[in-house]
């Protein structure tokens, strides 16, 4: 039996600009993922939406979670 888990994180009341600024930050990060591991990011109304799964290593999601994550405090701090 596989275990897959899928985590969304969701940034609320966010401009589109803002949601546009941070996904392209983001993108250099998005490329050449470990097998069994993805990330889809959309805009949606005023949320940005970060949907990870993981097919595989749950430390390696989570690990993956925490980096992205610390890299959108980081664009936030320098946009505003």
């Amino acid at each position: 039996m596989s275990l897959t888990c899928q985590v969304k994180v969701v940034l609320n009341n966010i401009s589109k600009e803002k949601a546009e600024t941070i996904k392209k930050a983001l993108e250099p990060d998005n490329v050449n993922f470990p097998e069994g591991l993805s990330l889809y990011v959309e805009n949606i109304d005023n949320k940005l939406v970060f949907n990870f799964e993981s097919k595989k290593n749950m430390k390696q999601l989570i690990g993956t979670i925490d980096e992205v994550v610390e890299h959108i405090q980081v664009s936030l701090k320098v946009i505003e």
